[in-house]
């Protein structure tokens, strides 16, 4: 059974890896903040807590050329990824004892080093699919990634917050079982990848560093680096308080739930699955800078809402973050798969992991700055401003050549 063999078998399997990825990240990130505000928990300690967890996953870049260069024969991205998905378990499964407020600083430690492995296991799934898609099938295929990972950010999510009734050890344990099963169907599958080098590891190590000091003279990858520092603010700062704005707005944590199980996240699949389709068949900065406009459309007529109605529930506020997250599919699936054409295969994980980590470090950073902002300026011009943020980014995109698939290989890049 080898997962990697034809193109629905790859997509099956890079959907459940993603799976893995966010079930953990909706528990953590989409359930606990809710539950915190909800609880009285104070909406800057929610986001320091979110900022700092994102971290590990806007700085793998810096881990990144161990994937890269400690591979072999016997070790290859599929053994990275067995072993990062190890550390993810284990590392939840002290939380089955602790208690989260007496042992607050205990929960945050095995928290960082999930998110550690995590980050670790990203960067490896990553080159894993550069190595193994077509130029393509990659908006296809980042559309059924996004799929894979939203679909367990909504189980363990939203859902969570739908069953608080039920025993959080419950939820732990389907949530470790959740990381470790895609792992056996990746155990079984085998690397189509060209052999790797049976050079001395210093002589690998070498190799990626020279690859990489080649990499930085170029205008590419500084471009696409502001790029992805730039063009998902307005998102990610309404995102990280979409929980604490609805609670902020009369809305119930039980209603929170619904919306992220069963209006934000089947809304951001189907725009995931429908943007990656139509990113393979348009011309793919045309579909980046298509579907950017229209999320920050959505954050306009949400703040515009918001302002309307005095900062009042209406049921207005849920459908329009509800497009808002569609048009989050939209985007990500295309800009994902747009950094897949940039990236080159010898540097699969450290180039992939340094423009994804820009839009980590994006998101960590507009999460901390809203929490701060919203108090001063309301949620309305908040959002408003980290929108046009988002749009100052298209000028950046227009300067972006993505290079062929020769050009990537023999690292000539825009100079």
């Amino acid at each position: 059974m080898n997962m990697l063999g034809t193109s629905s078998s790859r997509k099956a399997l890079f959907a459940l890896l993603y799976l893995s990825e966010g079930a953990p990240i909706g528990f953590l990130w989409w359930a606990l903040p809710a539950m915190f505000r909800a609880s009285g928990m104070a909406l800057e300690t929610i986001t320091g807590l979110t900022s700092l967890l994102v971290l590990p996953w806007a700085l793998k870049f810096l881990w990144a050329p161990c994937v890269d260069a400690l591979r072999s024969a016997t070790w290859t991205f599929r053994s990275w990824i067995l072993s990062c998905q190890l550390v993810m378990g284990v590392s939840l499964l002290p939380l089955l004892f602790l208690d989260v407020p007496n042992d607050f600083s205990l929960v945050v430690f095995f928290l960082i080093v999930h998110a550690f492995a995590a980050a670790t296991q990203d960067a490896s799934i990553d080159a894993l699919c550069i190595a193994e898609t077509p130029k393509d099938e990659r908006g296809k295929m980042n559309g059924w990634m996004q799929a894979g990972m939203l679909f367990g950010r909504s189980a363990f999510g939203g859902g969570t917050l739908l069953l608080l009734s039920l025993d959080r050890r419950l939820f732990l344990i389907a949530l470790v079982l959740t990381i470790w099963i895609p792992g056996i169907l990746l155990f079984f599958s085998k690397e189509s990848g060209r052999e790797r080098s049976p050079r001395h590891v210093a002589e690998r190590w070498r190799s990626v560093f020279e690859s990489i000091r080649n990499l930085t003279k170029t205008k590419l990858l500084w471009l696409s680096l502001l790029f992805g520092s730039m063009a998902g603010t307005g998102y990610e700062a309404v995102g990280a308080v979409a929980g604490p704005f609805l609670i902020d707005r009369g809305f119930s944590a039980s209603e929170v739930g619904y919306f992220y199980s069963f209006l934000s996240v089947p809304s951001m699949i189907l725009g995931a699955l429908v943007g990656g389709y139509l990113s393979d068949r348009m011309e793919r900065k045309r579909s980046v800078s298509m579907f950017l406009m229209i999320m920050a459309a959505c954050i306009f007529l949400l703040s515009a809402t918001d302002m309307l109605h005095g900062s009042r529930r209406t049921e207005w506020m849920m459908f329009l973050l509800a497009s808002l997250y569609a048009g989050i599919g939209l985007f990500t699936a295309s800009s994902y798969a747009l950094f897949m054409d940039i990236t080159r295969k010898d540097l699969g994980a450290t180039q992939f992991s340094a423009l994804m980590g820009t839009t980590n470090l994006c998101e960590s950073a507009s999460a901390f700055s809203i929490g701060k902002l919203i108090p001063a300026a309301g949620y309305a011009l908040s959002f408003t401003g980290f929108a046009v943020l988002s749009l100052l980014s298209l000028p950046v995109l227009r300067l972006i050549t993505v290079p062929s698939s020769e050009q990537r290989r023999q690292g000539v890049e825009n100079t």
